[in-house]
Order: C-alpha cells, then sequence, then structure tokens
C-alpha cells in the first residue's frame, strides 16, 4: 500500500482518537450526576440514535448490508465486549481514578488489541511494533502502582480500567472480520443494542435518569466520541488491520490526558510525566514503523468501496459510468509483488518470520 493510500485510514484512524480521547474526560464530570452503569448505557444510545438517523438519511431508508452467518456472530461478540462489558468497566474504573491517568491508561488497549491481533489472529509481528508495546506497558505500569499514601499495589480503578482495555481490544479484533461492511451500520446498531443493555440495566439496579440537560450531554458525547469515533475506526480497520489501527488510535489517551489537565484542572505528578514519557516513546514507534516485503495475493471475492489501484484491477459485468470509488462484488486475481503494505483486506497473509 502506497504512502498516498495509507492516508485516509492513518487520517480516519487519528480523527477517531481524537474523539474517543475527548470523551474520557467529559463523561468522568457527567459521572458527578450520572450513575456508571447508566452513564455507559447513554454515550452508546446516543451514538446509535444519532448514526441511525444519519443512515437512513443517506439511504432514504433502512438497509441491512449482507454479512455471512460468520460475520454476524464475529459482530455480535464485538457489541456484547466492546459495546456493553467495555464501557461499563470504563466507568466503572473512572469512578475511582483520575481522568488523566485514566486516559493514559487506555494505552493498555493498542497492546492487548496487539497482542490478540498477532498471537490470535495472525498478523504479523517486528522487533519495533513489540519493543513500543513493551514500552507503554511499563507507563502502564508506572500509573498504576498506588502512591505511598495508600496500600501498596494496584487500584481497583486500573484494574476496572485495564479490564475495559481488554474488552476493546478483543472488539477490535472481532470487527476486523467484519470491517468490509458498512460502517454505519456496524457502528449504529452497535451503539442502540448496547446502549439499550446497559441503561436497561441500570434501571433494574434502581438507577433514575438525571436532568434531560445532563442526558442529552450524555448522549452527545456518545454520538461524537463513540458513535463517529467508531466509524472512522472501522474504516481505519479496513486500510491498516487491527494492530496498526490500534497503534494510531494509541494517540486517544495523550490527547485526554491532556483536556483533562487544561481544561479540568486535574492534578500531575513526576509518576504521571515519565509516564508520559515512556508512552510516548512506544506510540512513536508505532507511527514509524515501514513494513514491505515481497508477498502473494490469493484469488478472492467480496464486496467494499474502492478504487481502480494496483489491487483492484478488474473487468465490470454492469455498465459503469467511471465514478470512483464505487461499491460492488469483485475479483481479485493471483498477484505477488513488493510494496509497503499493512495487514488491511489485502494484505491478511502469512509471514515466513517474525
Amino acid at each position: 500500500m502506497t504512502r498516498l493510500a495509507r492516508s485516509p485510514p492513518i487520517a480516519a484512524a487519528l480523527v477517531a482518537a481524537l474523539l474517543f480521547g475527548a470523551s474520557t474526560p467529559i463523561a468522568k464530570q457527567l459521572l458527578r450526576d450520572t450513575p456508571p452503569i447508566l452513564l455507559a448505557g447513554l454515550l452508546y444510545l446516543g451514538s446509535g440514535i444519532g448514526l441511525g438517523l444519519v443512515r437512513i438519511m443517506r439511504d432514504r431508508g433502512w438497509r441491512t448490508p449482507s454479512m455471512t452467518r460468520g460475520e454476524w456472530v464475529w459482530y455480535l461478540l464485538a457489541i456484547g465486549f466492546g459495546g456493553v462489558l467495555g464501557p461499563l468497566a470504563l466507568m466503572l474504573g473512572l469512578s475511582r481514578t483520575s481522568a488523566a491517568s485514566a486516559s493514559l491508561l487506555l494505552n493498555l488497549e493498542v497492546v492487548l488489541t496487539a497482542l490478540l491481533a498477532w498471537i490470535v489472529f495472525g498478523e504479523n509481528a517486528d522487533r519495533r511494533i513489540v519493543l513500543g508495546m513493551a514500552l507503554i506497558v511499563a507507563g502502564a505500569a508506572l500509573l498504576g502502582i498506588q502512591d505511598g499514601s495508600h496500600a501498596a499495589g494496584i487500584g481497583w480503578g486500573v484494574l476496572l480500567i485495564a479490564g475495559a482495555c481488554l474488552c476493546w481490544a478483543l472488539d477490535n479484533n472481532f470487527a476486523r472480520k467484519v470491517s468490509a461492511s458498512d460502517a454505519l451500520f456496524i457502528a449504529g446498531i452497535k451503539g442502540l443494542v448496547a446502549g439499550g443493555v446497559n441503561v436497561a440495566i441500570a434501571l433494574a439496579l434502581g438507577a433514575h435518569l438525571p436532568a434531560t440537560p445532563s442526558i442529552g450531554m450524555a448522549m452527545t458525547v456518545g454520538l461524537f466520541g463513540y458513535g463517529v469515533s467508531l466509524v472512522l475506526f472501522v474504516l481505519a480497520l479496513r486500510g491498516l488491520g487491527s494492530a496498526r489501527t490500534g497503534a494510531y488510535f494509541s494517540t486517544a489517551p495523550f490527547m485526554g490526558a491532556a483536556i483533562a489537565i487544561l481544561a479540568f484542572g486535574d492534578p500531575i505528578s513526576l509518576r504521571f510525566w515519565l509516564a508520559v514519557a515512556l508512552m510516548g516513546a512506544g506510540v512513536w514507534l508505532h507511527l514509524t514503523e515501514r513494513h514491505e516485503h515481497l508477498h502473494t495475493h490469493e484469488p478472492i471475492t467480496h464486496t467494499h468501496r474502492h478504487v481502480h489501484d494496483e489491487h483492484h484491477q478488474h473487468a465490470h459485468d454492469f455498465d459503469w459510468d467511471g465514478r470512483e470509488p464505487h461499491t460492488h462484488a469483485h475479483t481479485h486475481a493471483p498477484l505477488t509483488h513488493s510494496h509497503p503494505h499493512y495487514p488491511d483486506i489485502h494484505h491478511r497473509h502469512g509471514h515466513g518470520c517474525g
């Protein structure tokens, strides 16, 4: 994949990171008036309703995209872990730690995403990326150890946020399996189902809805920080794969920490800045990675939005007006070549070495 071809998915991943990063310190403020489980539900419900309306207006009605039975299984798993359990764990963790520290701890998501992508789903890893992961983990460990004024060990807030990161890491790899489908549908239905489940759980446990302005704020934050961010994340997954998208998305915690400090006056310490340095170095190693080797594309037939680049040299069995990008079922012929690339939907091949 050329640098020009990589630019749109990289931009999508970075904007997704900005939106999600900003949502964390704002959600911390909303916890003053809204219980954690209820807030988790309202965030995703705002995402689902907003994206659903956008999709209905775009398509002038509701259409369900074509997905195989296997893709539906992956999608439902993504909803369960990423939409229900992940935000629930994050809100509970946020109620027990500062917004700035919580934001930085979310860097664990990229580590866990990459580990699952490498070990379970077969994406390639190299020394540069592994070293970057080690630095991010070191920074998270530094943040996770409680101050000397508290009992030694790891706080519950840290463990809950780490649990949220694990849920989203599973979600990222599950969503990769359906990333060629309609991103608005994937994000919208996920928001409606996950939001509805968490709101129902919160109300069943005795939670009361906050004032209307607080509900509106929570749903607006959810629309942009979870909904639009997820749409952009899915588009990035299409072009970069799980591990690399996670690497770009790992800038989100730094954006969230900066907002927490500058806008909400979160206290900071020397340990916090040391963690920033370690995690920042790890993210830099990810963002400057270059992966290139001779590889072979096996024949494949699938449907997604595309232009006629070097990977899409095919004829059309319908009248085509010449407009690009466009979407239709198409077949890739076998092709062997060498160029810089990421494990996108056309480069999920094996490697002879790590």
